[in-house]
């Protein structure tokens, strides 16, 4: 991901509706909250069919283009943010061509991790679905054609990162089992630099560091996610008192495991409570929660 010049918070507002599969994404609301205090974000984790990762490519792009249909027409945001690697890599260019809002969408840090790598060995910590798919391939031949890329896909990260999210404390074991897929792989003990291929991975950074089997760099593209949307809405139209008025929203398209700890979290990002609202994606009743 190319770094983005650090915006002007003072001059930066606009409504940003950032959207995941769970609570990965926030950790680019938290980002952006620093960097752009005026930005308004609304939240959508489409956690009914989490994680995108195990979804095949056609139900995936059908299931993003409803959900964000939906949320596009309550929030209508001056940029919306794919703050999942899977549905950035599957989904992104379709909802482009589909939706007349801008999009920011988040990739595999390769050419960051192939600029800091002294030995030439990058490492990717991502879901099975990101590391399987020739999207990644493409990047490191792009921007790391001289590094060799080392990718584990991790299916019991996010779930962990859920629980943690919450309060739990995390499983070193199962954490250490997704490491071991990472760095037990030839060649991986030269990896120097690893990258985070999925936002999920953000709540995790400090048991991830801690249980390395070395010292390494670690990235988080969180940040520059962050910069790139406020640089999308510098110098946009300033928001009136009524823009002011509508209050922020964080909505979940079903009900969330241990609802009260969530709840308790989000509240940190700006969301204090959720109210049940019924919405019809193709055909099938579902039920959105909004603020």
């Amino acid at each position: 991901m190319t770094e983005a010049a650090a915006p002007d918070a003072e001059t930066t507002t606009g409504r940003v509706l950032a959207f995941d599969s769970g609570i990965g994404g926030l950790s680019i609301v938290g980002a952006l909250r620093a960097q752009a205090p005026n930005v308004r974000i609304d939240y959508v984790a489409d956690n009914a069919v989490f994680p995108y990762g195990e979804l095949a490519d056609d139900v995936l792009i059908a299931r993003v283009e409803a959900v964000l249909e939906a949320a596009i027409a309550r929030s209508r945001p001056d940029v919306v943010v794919i703050a999942c690697n899977t549905a950035s890599t599957v989904a992104l260019a379709a909802m482009r061509e589909r939706f007349a809002v801008p999009f920011v969408g988040c990739v595999p840090p390769i050419k960051w991790a192939a600029s800091l790598s002294q030995t030439r060995t990058i490492g990717l910590l991502a879901t099975r679905a990101t590391v399987r798919r020739p999207y990644l391939r493409d990047l490191q031949e792009r921007f790391a054609a001289d590094c060799t890329l080392l990718a584990h896909g991790a299916r019991g990260l996010a779930d962990i990162a859920e629980r943690v999210f919450r309060g739990h404390e995390p499983d070193e074991t199962a954490i250490r089992h997704e490491l071991e897929g990472l760095f037990g792989q030839p060649g991986g003990d030269r990896i120097d630099v690893v990258g985070i291929g999925c936002t999920h991975y953000s709540v995790l950074l400090p048991t991830l560091q801690g249980l390395s089997p070395r010292a390494m760099t670690w990235l988080d593209p969180a940040g520059a996610v962050a910069r790139q949307t406020a640089n999308l809405l510098k110098g946009g139209d300033v928001l009136t008192d009524a823009d002011l008025a509508v209050p922020e929203r964080a909505w979940v398209t079903a009900l969330p495991s241990e609802p009260h700890l969530l709840t308790r979290k989000i509240a940190a990002y700006g969301y204090p409570d959720t109210t049940l609202m019924p919405i019809k994606l193709h055909s099938v009743q579902e039920h959105l929660w909004i603020t």
